[in-house]
């Protein structure tokens, strides 16, 4: 079976693409000029270059594949032009990387165009399967984990925006590439999303002692009320200054981040493993 993947190079799609090999599956994947091929330079796969917003290069690549599957990011507008290209190029088996983002109570600003990108995949009469993975870390590419990480190295204090009591549900990257993996060998999940997500939810003070512990260190954590941080600053952005922390950053820490992946779990074995077992994974990659 062959498979064209957008989003190869990135930090998930990179984990990807060297799955579906050693499963039998021939990978070509679109990627920008821009994009850096290295982490998977000593693989087999087809290069294909071009972009989610240019269709003809799209429904190119499309052409004589049997499933694509979408890493790229749905944040983009791009879910109609996706649909249209599978459509011209005869590919009826697609897989989505979503995100459980779409259920925050905060008006992010891409929420309404991945919502608008679910919408147009559940009524584009293709065999789609969506999958929404919660936050993934995994290695230093991620944006999260490895950030607190680096902190809780240097420094043995952490300020906390709210008490750090809301619930947090990481997912580690090699099991959301697993979870594409049996989503698309899989039938039944042919018209169905799902949500995936680590293997239990913990609170973000739980979250921050599970790290302490991976790395052998002590933490004092100072916790602050959030309310006033996130005023000071919604005020600043609005002076457009830029600070490592945003206002919306803080929103999210504080609020209920845990799904169920039980539909997942029923239908195609999704199995994760637990968020202490994921972070020593991701020390033990970094020091070999």
């Amino acid at each position: 079976m062959k498979v064209l993947v957008t989003g190869g190079t990135g930090f998930t799609g990179s984990r990807l693409v060297p799955l579906l090999l050693q499963n039998g599956f021939q990978v070509r994947a679109l990627t920008r000029p821009t994009s850096d091929r290295s982490p998977l330079s000593a693989l087999t796969v087809e290069w294909v270059t071009g972009d989610l917003s240019n269709a003809e290069a799209l429904t190119s690549a499309l052409h004589g594949v049997d499933a694509l599957i979408n890493i790229a990011s749905l944040g983009f507008g791009h879910a109609e032009g996706i649909i249209a290209s599978a459509k011209a190029a005869g590919v009826r088996r697609v897989v989505f990387i979503s995100t459980t983002a779409i259920f925050t109570q905060l008006n992010a600003g891409s929420k309404s165009v991945r919502l608008a990108a679910e919408n147009a995949i559940q009524a584009s009469r293709l065999d789609y399967t969506i999958l929404r993975p919660t936050m993934i870390y995994g290695n230093p590419r991620d944006r999260n984990m490895w950030r607190l990480i680096r902190w809780l190295r240097i420094t043995p204090i952490i300020p906390i925006f709210g008490d750090g009591e809301s619930l947090q549900q990481p997912i580690f990257v090699d099991d959301v590439a697993q979870a594409v993996l049996l989503a698309l060998k899989t039938d039944v999940t042919i018209g169905r999303s799902y949500n995936i997500a680590g293997k239990d939810p913990l609170t973000y003070n739980q979250v921050i002692d599970t790290v302490a512990t991976a790395i052998n260190k002590r933490v004092w954590k100072i916790h602050m009320p959030y309310r006033p941080i996130v005023r000071l600053l919604q005020f600043i952005e609005r002076m457009r200054i830029r600070l490592p922390i945003k206002a919306e950053q803080v929103l999210r820490l504080n609020e209920n981040k845990a799904f169920s992946y039980e539909e997942a779990q029923r239908d195609f074995g999704f199995s994760p493993r637990s968020f202490g077992e994921g972070i020593r994974q991701e020390l033990e990659a970094v020091i070999r």
